[in-house]
């Protein structure tokens, strides 16, 4: 599995995403953003503050060079993940629906979080049980997830969503967490996996979703 992990000025989680990725033995290969092309099996758009998230989170970051090369991935079916600030940039490229607003508090939440798997009909969390809780770790200012409501029957009509909050903590519609695209090759979550890969600092919960991509 070759993962190329997107990296713009103002990214801060790529080398935990790095560490994650290559514990599970992928041959990983950070991209800066002015990149244009790129090969791999799977895109991640990792957590941070793009650009400082001017404007509003991820407004800048989808007009980046690199931004040709995941959209060409993804036109080719590649497999594409999105973590917290990546995730809102799929929905500023348009490759996931709905749209990211701040948190119902106005605050930044920074915690571990419960979370509900609702899908585990893909290769992102089929190594999880349909209901499964896990705690993972959250760090946002915008990650109160909005659609409006057919978009929200289309995904749970399809099986979309990924994952639940339990005790909703930003405001999210219906609690959402993460979605996928139809062809269950896009993924965006606000939790950070990466940030859960060592059984020392607390769970290593994030490894068994990264590992999910292994195939």
């Amino acid at each position: 599995m070759k993962v190329a992990i997107i990296r713009f000025a103002g990214t801060n989680c790529e080398f935990d995403t790095v560490y994650a990725f290559e514990k599970i033995g992928a041959e990983v290969e950070l991209i800066w953003h002015e990149e244009k092309k790129f090969k791999a099996d799977l895109v991640v758009l990792p957590g941070g503050f793009s650009y400082g998230d001017y404007l509003r989170s991820a407004a800048i970051a989808k007009f980046a060079p690199a931004m040709q090369g995941v959209l060409e991935h993804a036109k080719k079916g590649g497999f594409i993940l999105g973590i917290c600030n990546g995730f809102q940039m799929l929905l500023e490229l348009k490759l996931l629906k709905g749209a990211m607003i701040h948190n119902e508090n106005l605050s930044f939440i920074s915690k571990n979080q419960a979370l509900k798997i609702v899908s585990n009909d893909n290769v992102f969390l089929r190594k999880f049980k349909k209901d499964e809780q896990i705690i993972l770790p959250i760090a946002h200012g915008e990650g109160n997830y909005f659609a409006d409501e057919r978009t929200l029957k289309e995904l749970e009509d399809k099986d979309l969503i990924l994952l639940k909050y339990i005790d909703n903590p930003n405001g999210s519609i219906l609690d959402i967490a993460g979605i996928c695209d139809e062809n269950k090759k896009i993924f965006g979550l606000m939790p950070h996996p990466e940030r859960a890969c060592e059984e020392l600092l607390g769970s290593n919960v994030g490894l068994k979703m990264l590992e999910g991509f292994m195939i």
